[in-house]
């Protein structure tokens, strides 16, 4: 008997907004070892694609940054098939040249978070290479789609623990350092992406100039939220098209992200 099809092979997670006009859409409901996930996976053909999208912070925006069940959401996506991961997210920027509204793909990251569960192997010896958390052929796929927004091609995302905003010493240090975006979302997200040998691709939206930036002001909510919402179907736009330029055949170094490492339990 032959095994039944995946349900989806590309995830994006991001906001309910950037899926919610697509045709023939099917919700899953995933239940995993490590609870549910964030909210219902939302699967839909995207050009010829199987696309799961799943809310990072839930519908109703219900998970801070420091409570969402990444190690939850990651298993479901992976257990319904998918391989390689899009993961949108608002971004801080930490150079004055990084203003609202740009794009970012980037490279490398820092992680600043405190007490989250980062990893899924919490017993046995696994250690999975990390120097570089972002997948090649992503990056590649969703820089090209994004070119009539001229994204910056390369960057480090440093993230940090949330909810709260940095000081303007934080946010000065983190340029020091090397940081060009910060973030409270982009980790354990990626790591636990590689921990399941799965292909993972950051794009950063500008919402803000971080407090320590010249020329920056205190970040609010408020105006997170609203650079964010004035920005989203051009966001929407790049990943719709990033989904289809997604190589059909994985030959990057992801999927050996486990080669030769005796796990302690069975992937999905």
């Amino acid at each position: 008997m032959n095994p039944s099809p995946p349900a989806a092979e590309i995830g994006v997670i991001g906001g309910s907004g950037l899926y919610a006009l697509l045709d023939g859409a099917i919700e899953h409901e995933v239940e995993t070892p490590y609870g549910l996930p964030s909210d219902k996976i939302t699967v839909a053909s995207v050009g010829g694609r199987r696309v799961a999208f799943l809310p990072r912070h839930g519908r109703d925006h219900r998970f801070p940054p420091h409570k969402i069940p990444y190690r939850a959401n990651l298993w479901a996506l992976r257990s319904l098939g998918v391989r390689q991961i899009i993961a949108p997210c608002a971004v801080g920027g930490l150079r004055p040249e990084l203003g609202p509204g740009t794009f970012v793909v980037p490279d490398q990251l820092i992680d600043r978070t405190s007490g989250r569960e980062q990893t899924y192997y919490d017993s046995g010896a696994v250690h999975v290479s990390f120097a570089d958390p972002y997948c090649p052929a992503g990056r590649a796929s969703v820089l090209n789609s994004a070119a009539g927004v001229n994204a910056v091609d390369g960057g480090t995302m440093v993230v940090v623990e949330g909810p709260r905003f940095s000081t303007r010493a934080e946010s000065r240090w983190f340029t020091a350092i090397g940081g060009t975006i910060v973030n409270m979302t982009g980790h354990p997200e990626a790591v636990l992406a590689r921990e399941l040998a799965l292909c993972y691709t950051s794009i950063a939206l500008v919402t803000d100039l971080d407090a320590g930036v010249e020329g920056g002001e205190a970040v609010t909510h408020e105006e997170v939220f609203r650079v964010f919402g004035e920005n989203t179907a051009r966001l929407r736009d790049v990943l719709l098209k990033a989904v289809t330029e997604l190589p059909a055949e994985r030959t990057c170094g992801c999927q050996d992200a486990l080669q030769g490492i005796k796990l302690p339990f069975d992937l999905p």
